[in-house]
């Protein structure tokens, strides 16, 4: 699960404006686009280099030395200069730093819920995509019905107009369909504005405007999870989440930072060696000195152990065991509840999705219905069993099952996202399945709310 999930699916897409995208489509430019998930991947990327930088605390240090000096004296019978010059290498290699391994520690720990983070990431990427996309859709299904349901209730409205004229009604129900007719063009009006709103949220992803996306086909399966059982999704949620598998590491950054402060406690010992070159040179001439002897080149070679023992930091060790220790108490408690949480989020979303199959199907019965109840409705009106309020709630109801029908189907798709997700097993995969159940040419709802009938083509 630690690989990227990113591997084999990013394309790098000359921008073009306004034309049709499927999921997949939108999910690739999203990737090169969005800067969520390139600031994630940028933070995980300078974790990594911060860990390398902990490592090399206990790596051998080496370095050039070179030192340059004139020194003059002065004195009783003295009067002397001369140059001095030391060069040479050196090294210094950690033989015991228990506080810097435990620092080393810490920092790889730091690497793993950095990359928790970015895997993390990619799959809200992921999330986010789906969700704007079918948001799309689910605004344009609305403003489909709206439109459908203005254009019926304005027949109704001209209906009512002509029957008052010629005095088969009185004026109220052609106040009655006036005002209904009014109320219908303000949802549409409001409809529309929310499919540009919806737009919207796709191109901050891709940064394209799509007028087209491709829908749903009409016998898209709404089958139940698998496996059927709340708590096998909850078991693979609690190994395999990527915040709880965060917070995890998390922890256990906090309980390597509490062992490097106890360690302050501890002594530590170096190994360090040099070997170099001592000139002196340029003692003044007619100088009767003892300094004369410096002239020429040494070479020296040293080796050894150095022992460091704390006695007292002036309590600064014991505040800092202090404060760690209250820091892994933060840690562990954050972790549990990130473990509730995430329980809790699965099981729900567990029996939402299985509650989206039952409505879909209850609200594709429910559209049947409802037209039924709609012709009656209509041919009771013709013979003066029904008055014109019975006829537009009729329309109006009948509209709604459509509206509902198609977010229902939409739910299912992104509440099986989010399961997945919480799951820890969400991956472009899935959008890859779900992409081939896309088409240009899935009539959607527009077919519905157009010919008022179900679609029952299995092609389609």
């Amino acid at each position: 699960m630690k690989k990227r999930l990113l591997s084999g699916l990013v394309g790098l897409l000359v921008a073009q404006p306004t034309l049709a995208m499927d999921l997949v489509e939108t999910y690739e430019k999203a990737l090169s686009y969005d800067s969520g998930i390139a600031a994630a991947q940028a933070s995980f990327e300078a974790q990594q280099a911060a860990s390398d930088v902990t490592r090399s605390v206990l790596l051998p240090q080496i370095g050039a030395f070179g030192e340059a000096n004139y020194i003059d004296v002065d004195g009783p019978n003295q009067d002397n200069g001369y140059r001095e010059l030391n060069y040479g290498v050196q090294l210094s290699q950690p033989l015991f730093q228990a506080d810097a391994w435990f620092r080393y520690d810490a920092s790889q720990f730091q690497t793993d819920s950095a990359r928790a983070q970015y895997n993390l990431a990619q799959q809200q990427l992921i999330l986010d995509v789906a969700t704007a996309y079918f948001n799309v859709l689910r605004a344009r299904d609305t403003v489909t019905t709206t439109l459908a349901a203005e254009a019926a209730i304005q027949r109704q409205y001209e209906q009512a107009q002509e029957r008052f004229d010629v005095g088969l009604i009185a004026i109220t129900e052609v106040y009655e369909a006036r005002a209904s007719y009014d109320d219908t063009r303000s949802r549409r009006i409001v409809a529309e504005n929310q499919l540009n709103i919806a737009r919207e949220q796709v191109a901050r992803l891709t940064g394209e405007y799509a007028e087209d996306l491709e829908n749903l086909r009409q016998n898209f399966p709404l089958s139940r999870p698998e496996p059927m059982d709340p708590s096998a999704w909850e078991t693979s949620a609690l190994e395999q989440n990527w915040s709880i598998q965060s917070a995890l590491y998390d922890l256990n950054v906090s309980e390597a930072n509490l062992k490097a402060a106890k360690a302050g406690h501890y002594p530590t010992l170096d190994l360090n060696a040099s070997y170099g070159n001592s000139n002196t040179d340029g003692l003044e001439d007619g100088a009767s000195s003892p300094f004369q002897q410096r002239d020429g080149t040494t070479t020296q070679g040293v080796i050894g152990l150095t022992l460091n023992v704390p006695l007292y930091t002036g309590g600064g060790t014991q505040a800092g065991v202090r404060q760690q220790r209250s820091l892994v108490t933060v840690a562990q408690e954050s972790l549990n509840t990130v473990r509730r949480d995430v329980r809790v989020n699965t099981r729900s979303l567990f029996l939402t999705v299985n509650n989206n199959i039952e409505t879909s199907s209850a609200l594709e019965q429910t559209i049947v219905s409802r037209r039924s109840a709609l012709d009656a409705t209509r041919a009771g009106y013709e013979v003066g069993t029904r008055n014109i309020v019975e006829v537009l709630d009729a329309e109006r109801a009948y509209y709604v099952a459509l509206r509902d029908y198609a977010n229902s189907r939409y739910d299912y798709v992104i509440n099986t996202l989010q399961l997945k997700q919480a799951a820890g097993t969400l991956s472009p995969q899935d959008l890859i399945v779900l992409n081939n159940w896309l088409s240009e040419d899935a009539p959607g709802i527009e077919a519905l709310a157009n010919e008022d009938k179900i679609l029952d083509d299995p092609t389609q």
